[in-house]
């Protein structure tokens, strides 16, 4: 919103400089967007009054003008039709600049020479209107410098008003709340309205059929004299973004930026009935609004009609074609109303028409304010058109709104605000912006809100006014002193990501699936068709909720496959939902994590590329195992749907089952289309990450050398890797500092059923060099604790 400030000035003597005024506008939330002096870079530009308009010979879009500028004669192409002979317009002879440094020059224009150029609001900076030239005064002198004419010598905010703050679309709300920031005193003259033609209520009717949309409507007439603004008028229009008009209509459009009340003058006589009526529009009911557009209408929109029902207006949005003011205009009838904010923002948005008017209207016009406004534009329409109002006004409002009233506690002020502040110190803040500020009980005030700001509902808003008054900056920078730190992740949640990223630092790429899966897309991964189904679901064939994350994985994998990729690592956390045991109602929900790999595990040029084994996916669950530090884990043979009867196994934690880890099954991999190499895993989240832990404690490393030694059993095949680890490290004792399994051999020669497993330990004593006796004592203890508990044999 443009607002000069010697219009703010009329209500608030305000003397700070402009600098200083946009810094306050700035501290009390109405953000200055840009400050400008329309006259800065103007030089030159006078009056001139248009002798002829002829058409160009040459160009059927351009005029030629003949204009007296005062010193003399002269001829302009221009390129707007809005002119005809009597008409002052600006004039930038040639050697006058305009606003971005433009200077004239004399030059030729299709084939006739025009000397400068007449100029529209926008080339002179005043705003965006380039449909036209701009029209100045009639009795501006011919000559006289532009500037001093349309006062650009002016500074004009352009101020970005939030929609909460529907009284400070006004001039005047502005000069209110600086005011109050500044410490100088606000006044609002009361208009006067000398009344000489006949009483409203005797020539003009107002009936409301939609008093929920329509909560006030004044009507006030009298005669006037359709004419030209003065050039106070005119300019104060022209400095704030709107074009002249004529007088009756700047009126209108005047008390609209000065009060924030929109207006609409009808032309009374063309008014059937001479009266109105407020009514929502029926069905496909058309109106041709002033633009000349026929517009469509709804049961939701609300319409303006003349006492026989014709529609004359779309409320608070445009006026109607067939009752405008124009040149032959004697009487008026001057409409101002309050209408229900949201229906106005729907008609707006959906007409795709948008005004100075229905932009108030959509955040929240004053009730109360109605009739003042209507008062303050006869005011001025009998100054500027010799207007002669009507006595009194028809208004209708059922149900008058009253002030609200809030209780404010300066208790409550202080906690919010993080200071104290006195009783006098709120009453000071508050009572400048007209709030009612009485005490209350001990320690509150009770606080009436003008209807003009309906953003005040609230305790706290009141608080907020105190804030806005006294100066955000002025509040002592401080750091919050939590008594407990908030925001930080749990245990758990860190210990997800670590998993997370620890598969993703193996290779893994983090894939979603859909939560819904086919009991076919289950059949084919090896599980159980069936499931927890889904009375709605969005595809049909999708209608179970899933029952492992593995399935559709596999599924992701073919995908990638199909489109030849074969070679993928994908891994997803995600939720299954089992069926409820007995003493539940809700499906049985748990976090799982899987993983699928597929295809070549690529090597080159280090070594030769293979394919992926069950040993990768194992790989993954020791790292996954070792991150969380769990006690009491094992993998154990086993059968489970969809993997390979012989390389699978199953993960315990804590003795319990949570997992399942091995080669994909042949079967699956053919009704997928799966590479021929896949391996998996799923495992039980929650399981996992409430597994016991074994204690981390420091120790320091040993100086001393280590010995090494290598070990290789022949035993049962049916007896896992793990289980001879975890004998060795039993037996190993203190001076065991590390053991790994190096080598899986299989031959005839060692008998049917029969594998060797080669162990590699290290040994190391923290105060000594181990001796070779030492070092073959603990080789002896290893080796018979791994014949005696799995009935291996020693290769040699």
């Amino acid at each position: 919103m443009r607002t000069p400030l010697s219009w703010i000035r009329e209500f608030a003597p305000i003397d700070a400089s402009a600098a200083d005024v946009a810094d306050a506008l700035n501290e009390i939330g109405l953000i200055v967007d840009a400050m400008e002096v329309p006259g800065r870079e103007i030089n030159g530009v006078v009056a001139a009054r248009v002798l002829a308009v002829a058409d160009h010979p040459d160009a059927d879009k351009l005029t030629l003008v003949d204009i007296d500028h005062g010193a003399d004669t002269t001829r302009v192409v221009c390129g707007a039709r809005n002119l005809a002979a009597g008409d002052v317009v600006p004039y930038a002879p040639a050697g006058a600049t305009l606003p971005g440094g433009f200077t004239l020059e004399r030059r030729k224009i299709r084939g006739q020479v025009s000397d400068g150029m007449l100029c529209s609001a926008r080339e002179l900076g005043l705003g965006d209107d380039h449909d036209g030239i701009l029209h100045l005064s009639p009795d501006a002198a011919l000559g006289s410098d532009v500037r001093e004419i349309l006062g650009l010598d002016d500074v004009v905010y352009d101020l970005d008003i939030t929609p909460n703050r529907p009284d400070a679309m006004s001039v005047v709300g502005v000069a209110r709340d600086l005011a109050a920031k500044l410490g100088v005193p606000f006044a609002l003259p009361t208009p006067v309205v000398k009344s000489s033609g006949p009483a409203a209520q005797s020539v003009a009717s107002v009936e409301v059929l939609a008093p929920d949309r329509c909560g006030r409507y004044v009507a006030m007439t009298g005669a006037v004299r359709l004419g030209a603004s003065p050039d106070w008028l005119a300019r104060r229009l022209t400095l704030a973004g709107l074009r002249p008009i004529a007088n009756v209509v700047d009126v209108t459009n005047y008390v609209l930026l000065e009060r924030g009340q929109p207006l609409h003058a009808f032309d009374h006589d063309l008014l059937g009935g001479g009266g109105i009526r407020v009514r929502t529009a029926a069905a496909e009911e058309r109106i041709t609004t002033l633009d000349g557009v026929d517009r469509a209408l709804t049961p939701e929109d609300l319409l303006i009609c003349d006492a026989k029902d014709v529609p004359q207006a779309i409320a608070g949005v445009m006026g109607g074609a067939t009752s405008e003011v124009h040149a032959g205009t004697t009487s008026v009838l001057l409409e101002a109303a309050y209408f229900q904010p949201a229906g106005i923002l729907r008609t707006s948005k959906r007409l795709g028409l948008r005004s100075e008017a229905s932009a108030r209207f959509e955040r929240g016009t004053d009730p109360n304010g109605v009739l003042v406004a209507a008062e303050r534009a006869w005011e001025l329409l009998t100054e500027v058109s010799n207007g002669e109002p009507g006595a009194g006004a028809v208004d209708v409002y059922p149900s008058p709104v009253a002030r609200p009233r809030i209780t404010l506690r300066t208790q409550r002020v202080a906690d919010l605000l993080g200071e104290d502040f006195t009783a006098e110190q709120i009453s000071a803040y508050l009572t400048p912006l007209e709030l009612g500020v009485t005490a209350g009980s001990p320690g509150t005030f009770e606080v009436d809100v003008p209807t003009f700001r309906p953003d005040l509902e609230r305790e706290v808003d009141l608080i907020e006014e105190v804030a806005r008054l006294h100066g955000y900056n002025r509040f002592a920078r401080t750091l919050p002193r939590p008594r407990e730190q908030v925001g930080a992740l749990t245990g758990p949640q860190r210990e997800r990501r670590a998993l997370r990223q620890i598969l993703a630092d193996r290779g893994c790429s983090e894939a979603m699936s859909v939560a819904l899966v086919a009991p076919a897309d289950l059949e084919r991964a090896g599980y159980p068709g069936a499931g927890i189904e889904i009375e709605n679901p969005l595809r049909v064939e999708e209608s179970l909720l899933r029952t492992a994350i593995l399935p559709g994985l596999l599924r992701s994998v073919a995908f990638n496959a199909a489109h030849g990729l074969p070679d993928v690592q994908l891994f997803e956390v995600g939720h299954v939902f089992l069926s409820p045991p007995p003493d539940q109602v809700l499906p049985d929900e748990q976090e799982h994590v899987a993983v699928v790999l597929a295809g070549k595990v690529r090597r080159r040029p280090r070594e030769a590329d293979r394919a992926v084994a069950p040993g990768d996916a194992v790989g993954l669950i020791e790292a996954m195992t070792s991150s969380l530090g769990l006690a009491d884990w094992s993998l154990e043979p086993a059968q489970r749907p969809g993997f390979h009867p012989a390389r699978c196994a199953a993960l315990f934690v804590d003795g319990a089952e949570a997992g399942v880890v091995g080669e994909i099954a042949a079967p699956v991999r053919a009704a997928l289309e799966l590479p021929e190499a896949a391996v998996g895993l799923e495992v039980d989240l929650g399981r996992l990450l409430a597994g016991a832990r074994s204690p981390r404690q420091f120790r320091e490393p040993s100086r001393f050398p280590a010995s090494w030694i290598d070990l290789a059993f022949s035993l049962p095949r049916a007896v896992p890797a793990r289980r001879v680890l975890a004998t060795l490290e039993d037996a190993g004792g203190a001076l065991l500092e590390h053991v790994e399994l190096f080598d899986v051999f299989e031959s005839e020669a060692l008998g049917a059923g029969s594998v060797s497993l080669a162990f590699r330990l290290r040994f190391r004593a923290p105060d000594r060099t181990l001796t070779d006796a030492d070092v073959g004592d603990v080789r002896q203890a290893c080796i018979g604790a791994v014949e005696r508990a799995h009935g291996a044999r020693l290769r040699g």
